[in-house]
């Protein structure tokens, strides 16, 4: 074996030699930076550094001792799973309406304009979104000439969680339609042919035919999004977001940052920190073996 894997680095080194640059950035700013970890454990004074007084799991009692962490995990739940669910079925609504369409120069227009926003960045996005959702935006100037009270989509509590799923859909569901239009290709095409001569219909072909066999990538997609569980989008809401809708509206990353950052909590926050690494950790090594086990899918 070691022959071989000599014989392997003497033939392919140009190629190891490309993805060192990236292995070293890796090391030095994801691997060297988790000796911080310890801070969870300490009461962390910057003056002592690292050679602060040990607290043991006290952080984490604390952290679990308030509600308002608590309170941050339902919401991080509810918006990231409705992120994961609206992120699966629209794609595939999409996907298939596109798919219907034979005119290969329009389905590429409408293919690029949904595309598009996924490459926008959450502080441009936000702007843009603010602007529209505001009291005398866009959005609430169309329901006011409908002759309705104008709606605080950005200062309801309520309402907050589901802007951040709608928007979140809205700008990334062409990604999740370019993968789901790559397994439509796939579909043998001899299939929809015996299915007409069967006197069946597009309706009939797409419910017996293309649901059952894009299910596969569907169920490979929807587990391997569940290592995302943990992860609402920090870009997104810390550009949306403001006090009024925290109750609803804060999830684990923002409060890490308000704890960690901005009231100088490092061991408190780091301390969170590390609950949600871990548990993101334990849900993606689900997901993989849920991945091999229902999709045929491996990493590794």
């Amino acid at each position: 074996m070691q022959r071989s894997f000599a014989k392997s680095l003497g033939r392919e080194w140009p190629y190891y030699m490309l993805i060192l640059p990236c292995v070293i950035v890796v090391f030095i700013f994801h691997y060297i930076p988790l000796y911080g970890l310890v801070i969870a454990f300490q009461r962390y004074n910057v003056a002592l550094g690292f050679s602060s007084p040990w607290v043991g799991l006290a952080n984490f009692r604390q952290i679990f001792s308030q509600t308002q962490f608590t309170r941050t995990i339902g919401n991080t739940l509810f918006i990231a799973g409705g992120k994961i669910i609206g992120g699966i079925v629209v794609p595939v609504f999409f996907a298939l309406l596109l798919n219907e369409i034979h005119n290969v120069y329009v389905k590429r227009v409408f293919q690029t304009l949904v595309y598009l926003p996924y490459f926008l960045s959450w502080v441009i996005m936000a702007g843009v979104f603010i602007d529209i959702l505001s009291l005398d935006g866009l959005v609430n100037k169309a329901i006011a000439a409908l002759g309705f009270k104008p709606v605080q989509f950005l200062g309801s509590p309520n309402l907050f969680p589901w802007v951040m799923i709608v928007t979140d859909i809205w700008k990334g569901f062409g990604f999740g339609t370019v993968v789901y239009l790559a397994a439509l290709t796939s579909i043998d095409p001899g299939f929809y042919e015996a299915a007409l001569v069967d006197g069946a219909g597009r309706w009939m072909q797409t419910l017996f035919i293309t649901l059952p066999l894009l299910a596969p990538t569907v169920v490979l997609m929807t587990v391997l999004s569940l290592g995302r569980v943990l992860n609402a989008g920090f870009d997104q809401i810390y550009n949306l977001y403001s006090p009024i809708v925290y109750e609803k509206g804060d999830i684990i990353d923002t409060f890490v940052y308000r704890l960690g950052i901005r009231q100088a909590q490092y061991s408190v926050g780091t301390a969170v920190g590390l609950f949600k690494s871990v548990v993101s950790a334990i849900l993606i090594g689900l997901s993989q073996f849920l991945a091999a086990k229902l999709a045929g899918y491996r990493v590794f």
